[in-house]
This record gives structure tokens, C-alpha cells and sequence, in this order.
């Protein structure tokens, strides 16, 4: 370097790496989560990590949607006995649902609605078995018995293997449904048909009532089509029959 040549006094300056930004937390939702009712809720653990497990919760959900079925038999006997156990069930099933929002866990129940749960439920007041005994009393309460048995078969049997054919076999879906199948839809159909003709031995109404079934299970009601499926298959077994 020559003598002559100015010399820089002044140090380059390093680069320094953007510091990560923060995440923005919502005060509110932190505001909940700190709050002593928050932490005592149990959570209901729901992890859908693979198709074989969204298929065994699903199974689990529709073996206690098939216990509907037991309101049929118990319509022979005397009109009473669906009646006052769909009450007593909604009434013990909300108690123990209130007790797991306080923290007390109700042996038995509690268990099967966290192994029962979909993810969508979180850890919310799960409606699911309450408007499945709501749909079944509703039909029982406003259809004559024949018509009261073809709403709970389509509640029961209809919804229950649509939506296990769907899980398992759906490979073809429908627009509009919410994610339901062509598969699933076609085994709606066929299960209400079957089971509307062997109770009554009509080939026809029994096509009619299991159409209506199905174009009412297609829409994505959520669990609301416990209660829309019987009333809207009543319906039409009061008009066909």
C-alpha cells in the first residue's frame, strides 16, 4: 500500500440477520385458555392421524347409532317404554356431558363420547347422541307406529351404513355434500329399501321413502340430520302408505 493512499478508518459493517418475527397471540383466546374452567374441562383427546382410525372412531359412532333400533321392538310392546327411555338417556347423557364441562368424569359414558368423538367436536358440549334420541322421540311422538318404525329404521339403519361405506369405501364425491360419497349415498338407498320392504312388503313406497332418505342425508347437515332424516322419512311414509 503507498504512503499517499487514504486509509479508511471506518470498520465495514456486518450484516446482521432479521431478527424471527413474533407470532401474534390473541389476547382474548390466551384470556380463555388462562381460565381456571378452560383448564378443568378434559380434554377429549380426538387425533384422527389415519384413515383406519377416522374408520374405527367412525364404526364406534355408528354401533351406538344402531342402538336406535332397540326403539322398534319396544313400539310393540307399549308406546310408552321408547318414549320414556329416548328421555331418560337424553337426560343422563346431558348430565354427564355438564359434569365433564366442570371437570367430573362419569365412568362409562364419558369414555365412549371421547372414543365416539369426531375432531370437528373439540372439546364442546357434544350434541351427536342428543339429537340422535331427539330424532327417534320426535317420530315416535308424532308418526302412528308403522310410520314411527320406517323413521327410526331411515335414522338407524340408512344414516348408520352411508356413512361407514362412505369412510371406508367413498371413492366417488359428491358436490354440495360436504365431502360425502356416491358409494355411501348408494348404500343409503339400498339399506332403506330393504328394510322399509321387508317391514311393509311394498316394493314402490318403500323406493319413494328410501329416495327422500337419501337425498336428505346427502345435504351436510352436520348431526341436525338425526332430527331432519325421521321426520322427513315419516313424512313420506305418511303420504306413500
Amino acid at each position: 500500500m503507498r504512503i499517499d493512499e487514504p486509509v479508511s478508518l471506518v470498520k465495514p459493517a456486518k450484516l446482521i440477520a432479521p431478527a424471527p418475527e413474533a407470532k401474534h397471540i390473541d389476547p382474548e383466546k390466551s384470556a380463555q385458555l388462562a381460565t381456571p374452567e378452560a383448564q378443568a374441562i378434559p380434554r377429549l383427546q380426538i387425533r384422527l392421524r389415519s384413515p383406519s382410525e377416522e374408520i374405527r372412531i367412525e364404526l364406534t359412532r355408528k354401533a351406538l347409532h344402531l342402538l336406535i333400533l332397540f326403539c322398534v321392538p319396544l313400539l310393540d310392546v307399549a308406546p310408552w317404554l321408547p318414549i320414556a327411555g329416548l328421555i331418560l338417556g337424553m337426560g343422563v347423557y346431558t348430565a354427564s356431558e355438564l359434569l365433564r364441562h366442570q371437570g367430573i368424569i362419569v365412568p362409562i359414558i364419558a369414555p365412549i363420547t371421547a372414543a365416539a368423538a369426531r375432531r370437528r367436536d373439540g372439546d364442546r358440549f357434544v350434541w351427536g347422541p342428543i339429537t340422535l334420541a331427539l330424532g327417534a322421540l320426535i317420530a315416535v311422538l308424532i308418526f302412528d307406529p308403522l310410520q314411527a318404525k320406517i323413521a327410526i329404521f331411515a335414522l338407524g339403519i340408512g344414516d348408520s351404513f352411508s356413512s361407514l361405506i362412505g369412510k371406508a369405501f367413498g371413492r366417488l364425491p359428491m358436490p354440495l355434500s360436504g365431502g360425502k360419497s356416491v358409494e355411501g349415498s348408494m348404500c343409503c338407498f339400498a339399506s332403506v329399501l330393504l328394510a322399509v320392504f321387508l317391514l311393509t312388503g311394498k316394493f314402490v313406497p318403500s323406493c319413494i321413502i328410501a329416495l327422500v332418505t337419501t337425498v336428505t342425508e346427502f345435504w351436510p347437515t352436520r348431526d341436525w340430520d338425526n332430527i331432519l332424516i325421521p321426520i322427513v322419512a315419516g313424512i313420506a311414509a305418511s303420504i306413500v302408505l
